[in-house]
């Protein structure tokens, strides 16, 4: 697949993102009306509790990803499908999946949401770049349990729209930050979460530093989850710690032949 490139001087893999993720959103809408995605049979499922999974004791706290390519590593595994790989994850112990949905960057689809929901019993979490409500409809349509808000290309004036459109449709709400700046000004009342992205999304480095720093600056009342960075299990109890609940972890397991049997031997050192 050829991954499109949107050549404007200045312009970081994010921004790119989004404004491919803006044509992508007027096309969507033109084909499918709002009325249709609230008559898809999954629009009025209940979902799952996104703190309910996450802290039963008897699950991980990981937030276990398929992914099968990022705009900074490439492909990292397409030949695995995601009905084996999420299964796998969902028996290894995973409080929640993320699956990705978009398509030129990331190589997800609608259907690999729609074929996760149908042979899983746990939260699921579409990951995304949502900045739109007509994206949160489609969440709910495909069968998600969970949203992302990413701070970094969202207003708080939009966060709080999202936000309240999400809490509405009984979707739970994952905000995603990389900086203090983007803590203070972005938590709202109706987040369920708080993700601290230790990947710079500007130019995809990685470091869990960023974790540690803004642990103690999160409000107790939300979760708090730590995304991406994580490869061993040392760092998740260090995580812990410092008060984390939840975990995120793709490229780990999927970069593994069989990346629900990865998880599994994972999560012994735990």
């Amino acid at each position: 697949m050829s991954i499109p490139t949107y050549p404007v001087q200045g312009q970081t893999i994010l921004d790119k993102i989004v404004v491919r993720k803006r044509e992508e959103i007027a096309e969507a809408k033109a084909k499918i009306s709002v009325q249709e995605l609230e008559n898809s049979p999954l629009f009025g499922r209940e979902t799952y509790s996104f703190k309910q999974f996450l802290l039963d004791p008897t699950r991980t706290g990981i937030i276990a990803e398929f992914k099968r390519r990022s705009p900074s590593k490439g492909i990292i595994n397409d030949r695995v499908s995601v009905e084996e790989v999420t299964t796998g994850y969902a028996a290894a112990g995973a409080s929640a999946l993320s699956v990705l949905t978009d398509t030129d960057f990331f190589m997800g689809t609608q259907i690999d949401i729609l074929n996760a929901r149908a042979v899983n019993h746990i939260p699921i979490l579409r990951k995304d770049f949502m900045i739109d409500e007509y994206q949160l409809l489609e969440a709910k349509a495909w069968g998600a349990d969970i949203v992302l808000l990413i701070a970094a290309i969202l207003t708080p004036v939009e966060i709080d729209t999202l936000a309240t459109l999400a809490k509405s449709l009984g979707l739970n709400v994952l905000l995603e930050v990389h900086n203090m700046e983007e803590l203070q000004r972005s938590i709202h009342p109706k987040l369920d979460a708080i993700g601290v992205n230790n990947r710079n999304l500007a130019d995809f480095t990685v470091s869990v530093d960023t974790s540690f720093q803004l642990a103690d600056h999160i409000p107790a009342e939300f979760m708090k989850i730590s995304e991406s960075a994580i490869s061993n299990t040392k760092v998740i109890r260090e995580l812990k710690q410092a008060g984390f609940n939840g975990f995120l972890i793709g490229e780990n397991f999927m970069k593994q032949e069989n990346p629900g049997a990865a998880m599994a031997e994972f999560v012994k050192g735990l």
